[in-house]
C-alpha cells in the first residue's frame, strides 16, 4: 500500500481520515485545513496525481519518480520541494542504511514520499498530533518537524560509526589482515553520511533566510534554529572521522610495512644462517674429499703403480692426506667458512 497515511487536519487538530486521494483533494476545496499525505514508494500515477491538484511543478514530479536525488531544497512558486537524505544504523550489520525522503509543502498541503524505511514520520505525526498548538502552525511546523526526526535519527548512526571507528583501531594494533578492507568499507560510509548530512547546512541556511518573506511563526524559527545547531554538531563530527579514519589507514599501512619489513629482516637473517651452515658442510667435505681422493687412486690395485713397491710410498701418502686436509682447512678458515 504506497498511501500510508492520507489525514485533513482542521485547527490543529486530525479532522478527517479520508479513504482515497480524491476525496482528500474534495474536504481541501470545500473548508480550510491541511492536508498531510503520506506516500511510500508511489508508483508514478499517485505522483501525478497528487502533483496535479497541488500544481506542482514537472521537474519536482521527474525527481521524485526518478528518485536517487542529492539533499537539496527548491522553490516552485509557492510549493516547497525539499529531498533529504534520512539514514539508520543496522547494528547486526555493522552498517549504515540511507533512505530517501521528498517533502512538498505549500499553503495548505503536505506530501511526504518516501523510497526507504526511514525516517519513522508516524512518530512525527504522533508528536505533532499531540501538539494542537504546534500543528495549528501548519505545513512548516510539518516540515520542521520532519528536518528534526531526520537529525534525530542521524545520532545512533553517529554512535554506531563511532563503535565501529574504535574496533578498527583495535583491529589495526593486533594486525588483522582483513582490517585494510573494514576501513575502506567504513570510509565509504563516512563520506555517503558526508553528503547526507552536510547539505542539510544550506537547506537549513534558506529556510532561515526565508523567515521574514514568509512569515514563519516565532516558535518555529527557534525550532529550526535548534535543529540547525543539532546538525552543525553531526557534520563536524563526521568530519573528524573522515580525518580519524585518514590517519588510521596511515597507520595501518605503516604498521603492515614494519611487520613486512621486519619479516624480510627475519627471513634474511634466516637466509644469512643457512649461508654460512651451507660454507662450514662444503668446507669440511672439500677437506674430507682430498683423503677420500688419494686413498681411492692408491686403492686400485693397478699391477704397475710405482708407489706400490716403494718403501715411503705408504708414510707419503698419509702425509699428503693429512697435508691437503691442513692446506684447505687454513684456507677455509681465512675466508671465515670455518
Amino acid at each position: 500500500m504506497t498511501v500510508v497515511d492520507n489525514a485533513v487536519y482542521v485547527d490543529g487538530c486530525r479532522h478527517a481520515e479520508p479513504p482515497s486521494l480524491e476525496v482528500t483533494y474534495e474536504m481541501l476545496r470545500d473548508q480550510k485545513g491541511m492536508g498531510w499525505i503520506g506516500l511510500y514508494r508511489p508508483d508514478p500515477h499517485e505522483v501525478r496525481s497528487v502533483a496535479a491538484e497541488f500544481e506542482i511543478h514537472g521537474l519536482a514530479v521527474e525527481d521524485t519518480i526518478s528518485a536517487h536525488q542529492r539533499p537539496k531544497s527548491e522553490r516552485y512558486g509557492d510549493v516547497l520541494f525539499t529531498v533529504l537524505r534520512p539514514a539508520r544504523y543496522i547494528e547486526a550489520d555493522e552498517r549504515v542504511e540511507f533512505g530517501e525522503l521528498h517533502v512538498f509543502t505549500g499553503k495548505d498541503f503536505v506530501v511526504t514520499v518516501r523510497h526507504a524505511e526511514a525516517p519513522d514520520l508516524g512518530r512525527v505525526r504522533r508528536r505533532l498530533e499531540a501538539d494542537p498548538d504546534l500543528l495549528r502552525l501548519g505545513p512548516q511546523a510539518v516540515l520542521y518537524a520532519i528536518l528534526d526526526e531526520v537529525v534525530d535519527e542521524y545520532e545512533p548512526v553517529v554512535v554506531g560509526l563511532e563503535n565501529d571507528i574504535d574496533e578498527i583501531e583495535d583491529q589495526v594494533f593486533e594486525g588483522d589482515p582483513e582490517v585494510s578492507r573494514r576501513i575502506y568499507q567504513l570510509s565509504r560510509e563516512v563520506i555517503e553520511f558526508q553528503r547526507a548530512t552536510k547539505p542539510l547546512l544550506k537547506i537549513l541556511a534558506e529556510l532561515g533566510e526565508g523567515f521574514d518573506k514568509h512569515e514563519v511563526d516565532g516558535e518555529l524559527q527557534q525550532y529550526l534554529r535548534d535543529v540547525q545547531d543539532h546538525t552543525i554538531r553531526i557534520v563536524e563530527r563526521v568530519d573528524g572521522f573522515r580525518a580519524l579514519l585518514q590517519n588510521i589507514l596511515t597507520v595501518n599501512a605503516t604498521l603492515v610495512a614494519q611487520r613486512q619489513n621486519e619479516e624480510t629482516q627475519r627471513l634474511t637473517e634466516t637466509s644469512l644462517k643457512q649461508n654460512e651452515e651451507v660454507k662450514k658442510i662444503s668446507s669440511w667435505a672439500a677437506i674430507l674429499f682430498a683423503p677420500a681422493l688419494i686413498g681411492t687412486v692408491y686403492g686400485m690395485n693397478f699391477d704397475h703403480m710405482p708407489e706400490l713397491g716403494w718403501k715411503y710410498g705408504y708414510p707419503m701418502a698419509l702425509g699428503l692426506m693429512v697435508l691437503m686436509g691442513v692446506g684447505l682447512y687454513l684456507v677455509f678458515k681465512r675466508r671465515d667458512w670455518l
